[in-house]
């Protein structure tokens, strides 16, 4: 029963901060001062500049995976990292990431980017396309060919796209998956950040391009732009707690609606949504599919249907979605750390998974920890 000391550990939902010289080394001299770059803004406050704008660098740890300033108790104004020194080095150096991976006893990581928030929705902003694609293929390409290319058997390759132009999307999923991407970090609801909704059928080549390579689409919650809206005297934890439904509302977007029927082979994951939920959502979801007829509900297919062909999730502590795997599907299911944010379990993620595992049978239990996240990220194990 549970999980065995060699079954390896796969998380599908980690963070990278991205170093200093990420995109000064690699973009065009023409686009270097317009693109990426750090600058200080304080007294031990840096912040990135990008096309004109500064945006504070900040980072959510908790106190394992960032130094509190003297006096801090990591809330009010020192909830946020604003500075490199701040972090613990496995937040930013992919070397001392590895060997933070080797403590947690975590085998694999996917990484989804900081600056670029989680899907590279940044790079909506600021009016020169030109240096934003530029940006954008800076970053593809320094996560493929130095952290992914370092370490191949501990990073699954994952993308970010150019959201303003669909096209554009679809030709850099193809480029990156050439390279050896694996997964493309998307955005879970379009529609808030100006561009079209996912059913509006303007993203029909995006999600050819997936399926036709085989790339994942990982909808991180939150790359709508927001997590659930509380009241204003409400703390941000709520949101927090609840960020599940998040994914909810792409699920119930994306099985109700005609979006991806056409659309067999293609995966979709649920970044960092949990899975306890599922097993109600699917239910209400289906209850609401067989008694609607509303304009816009797709006719073929239960969307409980679509959730088996086309979507996988993740969990960190979700004994709800354990104890209910047989609703959700034990093939559906895998983990995540989310190292380094406030999440992470950090240096005892294994220990961690392997209690809420604990009355799992073993071949269940390595299919949530490791083999499902290699089958749906194509990412086989390396003989030694």
């Amino acid at each position: 029963m549970a999980l065995t000391p060699s079954t390896p550990i796969i998380s599908v939902d980690d963070h990278i901060i991205e170093p200093p010289d990420v995109w000064q080394s690699r973009l065009p001299a023409r686009y270097r001062e317009a693109g990426p770059r750090i600058v200080e803004r304080g007294p031990r406050e840096l912040a990135w500049s990008y096309q004109g704008q500064l945006y504070p660098l900040l980072f959510q740890g908790n106190t394992q995976t960032r130094k509190f300033r003297e006096g801090g108790d990591g809330r009010g104004a020192d909830l946020f990292a604003r500075h490199y020194d701040d972090m613990i080095d496995a937040a930013y150096d992919v070397d001392a990431r590895v060997a933070a991976m080797d403590r947690d006893g975590v085998h694999a990581q996917l990484l989804f980017p900081t600056f670029p928030r989680f899907a590279g929705t940044r790079f909506l902003e600021g009016a020169d396309r030109d240096v934003a694609l530029a940006s954008v293929i800076a970053w593809n390409d320094w996560i493929l060919d130095e952290i992914c290319a370092k370490y191949p058997d501990r990073f699954i390759p994952q993308v970010i796209l150019p959201l303003w132009d669909p096209a554009l999307a679809a030709a850099e999923i193809r480029r990156t998956a050439e390279k050896g991407a694996r997964s493309v970090a998307f955005c879970e609801n379009p529609s808030p950040m100006g561009l079209p909704s996912l059913p509006s059928g303007q993203w029909a080549p995006v999600f050819a391009a997936a399926e036709e390579t085989e790339v994942v689409l990982s909808m991180h919650i939150g790359t709508s732009g927001s997590l659930p809206q509380t009241s204003p005297e409400a703390p941000d934890s709520v949101g927090i707690a609840l960020c599940g439904v998040n994914s909810m509302l792409v699920l119930g977007e994306l099985t109700l609606t005609d979006t991806i029927l056409a659309y067999p082979k293609l995966r979709i994951a649920l970044s960092e949504g949990g899975a306890g939920w599922l097993p109600y959502a699917l239910e209400r979801l289906d209850y609401t599919w067989a008694r609607s007829r509303y304009e816009g509900v797709q006719q073929k297919m239960k969307p409980s249907e679509i959730y088996r062909r086309n979507f996988w999730t993740c969990i960190i502590a979700d004994r709800a979605a354990v104890v209910a795997r047989d609703v959700i599907g034990v093939d559906k299911l895998m983990l995540e750390t989310d190292f380094p944010h406030n999440d992470s379990n950090f240096p005892n993620s294994r220990k961690v998974v392997s209690d809420m595992l604990a009355d799992v049978p073993e071949d269940e239990a390595r299919m949530i920890a490791e083999t499902n996240a290699r089958s749906l990220y194509r990412f086989p194990a390396r003989s030694s």
